[in-house]
């Protein structure tokens, strides 16, 4: 089907924690193949599988020492095919994680280039020389905290890594690299994958002079916990360079049928412009941020960024997210909004599915999982233990999937390489099928009536100018959605549509006066002109 993506919904599977299969504790293949009726039942177009490679995991698979093949922690090549198989005897498109800015430093290729400044992979990684001091060239920061740049005393240079020590970068001015990562993703493509998500879409190129990045001219009142976000990074990423890339890959995607692309948007300034940029005609299907993954839970704010986005690209298409497995939950974030935790999952379900754009659902979202509280000696993650207390990791949202009220949710027999404590425990797939109002539920409406509504998967979108917290906008010419974003209820008056349709919360409509209770929202059929006024 052509354009499939468009409009489509995605859901999010971090291997590690969606099902163990042979109950060593981790999360893998044949678990997730087992867990695909899940997904398809919730009604759901496309799965994305975050990394499952050959990695040593010290970034969890984000460090990549083989990019064609599976590591034995999550199965084989033959459980990948069967996983795929699977999810299109299900209806469902298969999205794969690609971690093509940098690899491990367990990488054959990085061994290789380490040894010399002349062998065959001498210029596959960003080597550059010391200052006459001693010291890196400039001022680049790591992501994970600390210099952007390790020293090797083989080569007696530096190597630059966006992340961690262990997770150099590939040099992409060298065309044997961008032709290499190519052929990774026709190998891929050849298995049968329906699209990329691609990581860290806007770090490929750095500028070649290695000027200092900028202080953030956002200036703070005092530092941050990781000062990598002091800074405004106008040369280590972001380079115009990065959209030949993109126009490359996109060629490559062409030549197949039916394939997509989502982009990975890191960038704390200009975001929703360059997620324009980058899915311009041409380039990927689509890109999303981390810019509805913060704190805001306002009307001003979701308005503002769906037409940043449509004003300033008209012919491009975003992704919306409201979670990942870099972030903490949006039931966690924005539970100070909800008059209660399942109101507000509810609601922001049916918030983010009534968008105009893509979406993304995290898995345990649409059971209204929350963040889990881990002590230090329980966290993996590098950047959570590099940074503790402050900022808070990201192995806080990455605990196992909870199926059932069994012990470990029902994720596996042995012991989860991450805890499942009791307040996740409640909050469990079992518990909530076929449950009237729940949230599971709730989900699986929503997403129904997302699918059978044209306006919703494709039609653009109108605001209302109404007070905070209210949000209105009509969807194509069809669908007024009206949604109360606070725990308080609020009086709205109505013209130009009839009843109800889809799912609600907390509505009474009465001669075109509405009455939304706390975290209400309501879909209502369009007639005519709507007018919409508190």
């Amino acid at each position: 089907m052509a354009e499939w993506w468009r409009g489509s919904v995605t859901y999010q599977v971090y291997p590690r924690s969606f099902q163990d299969d042979n109950g060593d504790g981790v999360g893998d293949l044949k678990g997730i193949t087992r867990r695909l009726d899940h997904i398809a039942n919730l009604g759901c177009d496309a799965v994305w599988l975050s990394p499952f490679f050959t990695s040593p995991m010290l970034d969890m698979g984000y460090d990549v020492a083989d990019y064609t093949d599976v590591d034995p922690v999550f199965g084989t090549l033959a459980d990948f095919d069967a996983l795929v198989a699977r999810a299109h005897d299900l209806g469902l498109k298969v999205i794969i994680d690609q971690v093509l800015n940098h690899s491990s430093d367990k990488h054959p290729f990085f061994a290789e280039s380490r040894k010399s400044r002349n062998n065959d992979k001498s210029d596959w990684y960003i080597w550059v020389d010391p200052r006459p001091d001693g010291t890196p060239p400039c001022n680049w920061l790591s992501v994970f905290g600390g210099p952007a740049f390790t020293w090797d005393a083989r080569r007696k240079q530096y190597y630059m890594h966006s992340f961690l020590p262990q997770q150099p970068d590939f040099n992409y001015r060298n065309p044997a690299v961008v032709e290499y990562m190519e052929s990774v993703l026709r190998f891929w493509l050849d298995r049968g994958v329906d699209g990329f998500r691609f990581d860290t879409v806007n770090y490929f190129y750095k500028d070649a002079l290695f000027r200092n990045d900028a202080a953030d001219y956002k200036i703070k009142a005092e530092p941050d916990g990781n000062p990598y976000y002091m800074q405004y990074h106008l040369f280590s990423k972001g380079q115009p360079e990065n959209l030949g890339w993109m126009e490359r890959i996109r060629r490559v995607m062409d030549s197949y049928d039916d394939r997509a692309t989502v982009g990975e948007m890191g960038e704390a300034h200009h975001a929703i412009r360059m997620m324009g940029e980058y899915t311009a005609p041409g380039r990927l299907h689509q890109c999303y941020s981390f810019e509805m993954m913060g704190y805001d839970y306002s009307a001003a704010f979701f308005r503002g960024k769906i037409e940043e986005f449509f004003t300033g690209a008209p012919n491009g298409w975003p992704m919306w997210a409201f979670s990942n497995h870099d972030v903490v939950r949006q039931a966690s974030r924005w539970a100070k909004h909800g008059v209660s935790q399942d109101a507000l999952a509810r609601q922001a379900g049916a918030l983010l599915l009534s968008f105009q754009g893509s979406i993304c659902l995290w898995e345990g979202e649409e059971i209204g999982q929350t963040d889990t509280e881990l002590a230090l000696e329980e966290l993996t993650d590098p950047q959570g233990i590099n940074f503790w207390p402050e900022p808070i990791g990201r192995d806080n949202t990455r605990t196992p999937m909870v199926w059932d009220a069994s012990e470990n949710g029902g994720f596996s027999t042995g012991k989860p390489w991450l805890p499942v404590k009791a307040p996740q425990l409640a909050r469990n797939v079992a518990s909530q099928a076929g449950v009237a109002g729940s949230v599971l539920e709730t989900y699986r409406a929503m997403l129904a009536y997302r699918k059978a509504s044209g306006a919703l998967v494709t039609g653009a979108t109108r605001f209302f100018d109404l007070p905070e917290p209210l949000l209105a906008f009509t969807r194509g010419d069809a669908v007024l959605c009206l949604f109360n974003l606070s725990p308080d209820s609020a009086l709205v008056d109505v013209a130009g549509v009839s009843g109800l349709e889809g799912p609600s919360q907390d509505v009474v409509l009465q001669e075109g006066r509405i009455t939304l209770g706390p975290n209400g929202f309501a879909f209502l059929t369009v007639t005519g002109p709507v007018s919409v006024q508190a």
